[in-house]
């Protein structure tokens, strides 16, 4: 039986293409490696997105979620 990550990262995203990967490098980089890392794409018009999905793609702690755009204060509340 799997079990739960202690914690829960959250990162917004948005427009971070510049900056994002040595962002997730950072975290993913941690010594405490029991989390989970959740990326919540505001409807990038940049390649941040594509960025998250790669990342995704090669560690299981990541999971994406890509929505339409509604700004930093209701993604924050996960609206």
């Amino acid at each position: 039986m799997e079990t739960q990550p202690k914690i829960s990262v959250i990162v917004p995203v948005y427009k971070g293409e510049k900056y994002l990967a040595a962002c997730l490098d950072s975290i993913l980089a941690q010594t405490f490696k029991d989390f989970e890392l959740i990326l919540l794409d505001d409807g990038s018009p940049d390649k941040s997105g594509e960025i998250c999905d790669e990342y995704a793609q090669r560690d299981a702690r990541i999971r994406v979620i890509h929505k339409e755009n509604e700004g930093i204060n209701k993604t924050r509340m996960g609206g």
